[in-house]
């Protein structure tokens, strides 16, 4: 339990991360105040935390100002899938870009420290490998997913100028591809598709030829680096890789999917869509030496939880799931 009790606000707090991260504010005796708009968010998320008096849940979208007082600040708010930001690229740019206007201006107001979850997308399609903090990235400022792209590096450039004009006590973090429990299951991400898929017995889609690598981080192993920033001193302001450097394509990955789900599912490609990156892998030597972090949950015991996830999620629906 934390010796000071903290007011601490999460935005995108009804999120698959900003879920987690609640969870374990709660748990680290804070007081958590989490905020959503609900458009990739769900109640159902922190539903289980209702009950909890140091939880407070506000309906909100922070591309409007905010007025609270609160220590801290997490800023989660961001659809972070491409289904989800390409639905309304203007909507996604403003949530980075006005976001984090409002977010930093709060956190200038109140004198509150605050984090910044970026990502590994700021890198675009990578020239260099792994992609360390120092890679300034190989984004095409004009395709489809520039709106998050190039919406997180502006949200960026906005936090270190906070931090150099008005002094905030700013915290950023470049997330790689992560997966767990309460993932949305329509959010077209690798891990979250070809599980439902193979779930359900239809055919996996594999974009490309499947060669693309990936390197995939379970959410409890985030949250701890999330946390673990956080408390860093007013020196330690980022950005700092959080992912794990182990890489694996996305065709063995739907290959190890199938065999732990015991499904019938054929691979079948298709095209690679426009801009997605060949390779995505991080650099954490920042991440071990400023944070003593390193993900510690390996690919197999990640996924069987989160296959237990949609298999229960699934069942609750009523959707069929193969035998």
């Amino acid at each position: 339990m934390a010796l000071v009790r903290k007011r601490v606000l999460v935005t995108g707090g009804a999120g698959f991360l900003g879920s987690h991260l609640c969870e374990r504010l709660l748990q680290d005796g804070h007081d958590v105040l989490c905020v959503d708009n609900y458009f990739t968010g769900r109640r159902d998320n922190v539903r289980h935390l209702f009950g909890n008096p140091h939880f407070e849940l506000l309906r909100h979208d922070v591309t409007f100002p905010l007025f609270v007082e609160v220590d801290e600040i997490y800023n989660l708010a961001c659809p972070a899938s491409p289904v989800h930001y390409q639905f309304d690229p203007v909507q996604t740019t403003k949530t980075s870009v006005i976001g984090a206007i409002n977010m930093l201006g709060l956190a200038k107001r109140v004198k509150a420290r605050i984090f910044q979850a970026s990502t590994s997308e700021v890198y675009g399609d990578p020239t260099v490998h792994p992609q360390t903090e120092d890679y300034r990235g190989n984004v095409n400022p004009l395709g489809p997913r520039a709106c998050y792209d190039e919406g997180k590096r502006c949200a960026e450039t906005l936090f270190f100028d906070y931090h150099r004009q008005h002094k905030v006590d700013v915290k950023v973090v470049r997330i790689f591809n992560t997966y767990g429990p309460r993932m949305h299951p329509n959010d077209g991400r690798v891990v979250s598709n070809f599980i439902v898929q193979a779930l359900r017995g239809e055919d996996i889609s594999i974009y490309g030829d499947g060669q693309q690598t990936r390197s995939f981080c379970f959410v409890s192993d985030l949250i701890e680096g999330f946390v673990r920033m956080m408390g860093t001193g007013r020196d330690v302001t980022g950005p700092i890789n959080l992912g794990n450097p182990h890489e694996i394509t996305v065709l063995e990955l739907a290959q190890r999917i199938i065999g732990m789900t015991g499904s019938k599912s054929k691979l079948i490609n298709k095209p690679l869509p426009q801009d997605d990156p060949l390779q995505r892998c991080p650099d954490i030597t920042r991440a071990r030496a400023a944070l003593d972090w390193g993900p510690q949950v390996q690919l197999e015991e990640g996924l069987r939880h989160t296959v237990a996830y949609f298999d229960q999620l699934l069942s609750e629906r009523g959707a069929p799931v193969e035998a």
